[in-house]
């Protein structure tokens, strides 16, 4: 599978309205699903979305407030119940390992043992990928609980450019090889070189941010990023609000974005005290200091991933195209 993109569950903040379910992300990268905060009625909204407990690979906690993760016993007892046969790896915070010890064994059902669990201490965390495509990692953020970020990245590659390769008479199994040695003896008898013959691929990049006040860890996960999925829980008017509770507003949302040159920004994890008529606000708030693509998060909803950035040679120099 090559689909990369938000399958989301819920928007919802401490509490679900009749638009918006709890909390709850599913991100899909050619075929490795992350789950993300799955709070209460997150099997539910997978239903709804035509999302299978196959899907998920990680399950990743950001903190243990109940709308990021009142959803866990329902999701375990998923995967349990469907069968799941690969490994599903637990992501939280290790300070709250007793509340995911509640979770995990909620209530009586015939467990799996494909659940395994990677609790995260510290400032910065690496997570156990596997052969997935990607590296994961976890920054501590500044909420009144241990609250992480996560930031996913794709190594670097290069694309084969088929010019190139007709120009030097290379097709076949020698194209393989070149992709794999990085270099190759041609049919007229020349050595080839993959620089010669392809052009950088940066890695894409995606970012997962929930509650936090403003701190340096946002900027390490955010950085660059093709995808910020990011709460915006306070309209600006309520900045006091925010920061007294650990949170950010639209507003900061968007400077976050654009100070860390974000393609597409995900806002989320909105409070119920807005009305529905102000929803466009926080969007309208985030675009005063962020000019790129901004996507105003709806229960259901799938957000790809930008295309990817590709570095196309040019009069004997690269240049960066979309």
């Amino acid at each position: 599978m090559s689909t990369r993109d938000l399958v989301i569950l819920g928007t919802a903040s401490a509490v679900p309205t009749r638009a918006r379910n709890h909390n709850g992300y599913l991100l899909r990268w050619d075929g490795h699903g992350i789950m993300f905060d799955p709070g209460e009625g997150t099997q539910r909204q997978m239903l709804n979305a035509g999302v299978s407990a196959h899907d998920i690979r990680w399950i990743c906690l950001t903190h243990f407030h109940g709308d990021h993760c009142l959803g866990v016993p329902g999701v375990i007892q998923r995967i349990a119940r469907d069968g799941v046969q690969h490994p599903v790896r637990a992501v939280f915070p290790a300070s709250g390992d007793v509340y995911w010890r509640r979770l995990r064994h909620a209530a009586v059902f015939a467990d799996t043992d494909v659940v395994t669990e990677q609790p995260i201490a510290g400032d910065e965390a690496s997570i156990d990928t596997a052969d997935a495509p990607f590296a994961l990692t976890a920054r501590r953020l500044s909420h009144p609980v241990e609250s992480y970020g996560y930031r996913l990245v794709e190594p670097d590659g290069f694309t084969m450019l088929p010019e190139k390769l007709t120009e030097y008479r290379l097709g076949g199994p020698l194209v393989g090889e070149l992709q794999r040695v990085g270099r190759v003896t041609a049919p007229d008898g020349r050595t080839v070189t993959r620089a010669e013959c392809s052009v950088p691929r940066p890695g894409q990049k995606a970012a997962f941010i929930m509650d936090t006040r403003i701190c340096d860890a946002i900027m390490r996960l955010a950085d660059g990023v093709d995808l910020l999925v990011i709460e915006s829980t306070f309209l600006g008017a309520d900045a006091r609000l925010a920061a007294e509770y650990g949170h950010l507003t639209a507003a900061q949302a968007g400077e976050i974005a654009a100070k860390c040159g974000v393609r597409r920004l995900v806002l989320t994890h909105f409070s119920e005290r807005y009305p529905a008529e102000d929803q466009l606000r926080f969007a309208d708030e985030a675009a005063a200091a962020f000019g790129g693509d901004i996507v105003l998060a709806q229960d259901l909803d799938r957000v790809p991933v930008p295309p990817r950035r590709r570095l196309e040679p040019t009069s004997g120099s690269e240049t960066a195209s979309v």
